[in-house]
């Protein structure tokens, strides 16, 4: 299936590795001319020589409002303009209520809320004015099914699942469609840095396995289609069925 994308320009954020690489390497798999970011040059640049295509890696921290709204705006003069955006950015550190201090909350929420929200203001006005654009944010099963030991995730995430869902509805009628895809537990080095045996991971998954990062990349860009131009508002759990409740 042709889904639309070539020649479309994405700006895909913390994308040198995990979800975010996944997420680019579908993109430009479809023909999209992509613009990735990280903060290690190295890294990038590494992970850039390996997506091959129309591939532009920006050195950017999207940690903070400024930094996140950076990238957009460096994606745009190195395209030509965005089309695309796929906000990303690591998660904040582990811990429950007790061990995480209020002063941990500031940070979280720079890199999982005010992040988002920098780069869709960055990215919505231009997008508005052509009638056309994409705006996936990759969130967390967390916001649906909260971790008992990722509080400060927990948090952050839900609140830009609520500001996403208010952007949708506004910009709908201008032929720009906002959506989240909320991963459950895939197979990247965020997932191996809080669980020791990925094995016991997936034994708790209907599934029966971690999922693959590149079948998340793949719902990335059907979301980013011509196809799904009629899906937005929507916050999507790609997680082999570990969500367990009804709504």
């Amino acid at each position: 299936m042709d889904l639309g994308l070539k020649g479309r320009r994405a700006a895909v954020a913390a994308a040198s590795g995990g979800l975010g690489y996944a997420a680019a390497k579908a993109l430009l798999d479809e023909g999209a001319r992509v613009a990735v970011c990280g903060r290690d040059r190295g890294r990038l640049h590494a992970a850039a020589g390996r997506l091959g295509g129309d591939v532009h890696p920006i050195v950017a921290d999207v940690g903070t409002p400024a930094g996140a709204a950076g990238f957009v705006e460096e994606a745009r003069a190195a395209l030509g303009g965005v089309d695309v955006l796929v906000t990303n950015a690591g998660g904040p550190p582990a811990g429950d209520f007790a061990s995480t201090p209020v002063e941990a909350y500031g940070p979280a929420l720079d890199l999982n809320l005010m992040s988002v929200v920098a780069m869709c203001k960055a990215a919505v006005p231009e997008m508005r004015e052509r009638r056309w654009g994409r705006i996936v944010a990759i969130t967390s099963i967390t916001v649906r099914q909260p971790a008992a030991s990722l509080i400060l995730s927990n948090t952050a995430r839900a609140g830009a699942t609520g500001f996403l869902k208010t952007l949708a509805r506004e910009v709908a009628g201008d032929g720009v469609t906002v959506n989240s895809l909320l991963p459950g537990s895939h197979a990247t080095d965020r997932l191996r840095s809080l669980a020791d045996d990925l094995d016991e991971v997936a034994a708790g998954i209907p599934a029966g396995r971690v999922g693959d990062p590149a079948d998340f990349g793949a719902c990335v860009a059907f979301l980013c289609s011509a196809q799904a131009g009629f899906v937005t508002g929507a916050a999507l759990q790609v997680d082999g069925g570990e969500y367990a409740a009804l709504l």
